[in-house]
């Protein structure tokens, strides 16, 4: 089964199956945003339970 290139290249999932992506927010106006928040958009988040399935079925690939 092919996986979803662009989904691949946007999600990682990890050792115990959990799957993560970037946060938002990260692209533009960051003089309106304190150093705090900018720092904490750094870290990458889990994505939602209820989105969970769908994005590992997008990411799946044969190796």
């Amino acid at each position: 089964m092919k996986g979803h290139s662009g989904s691949q290249k946007r999600f990682k999932i990890t050792a115990t199956g959990k799957v993560l992506h970037k946060a938002t927010g990260r692209r533009h106006n960051f003089s309106s945003k304190s150093h705090r928040r900018k720092r904490q958009l750094r870290k990458d988040r889990l994505v939602k339970t209820a989105d969970m399935a769908r994005v590992r079925l997008l990411t799946v690939h044969l190796s």
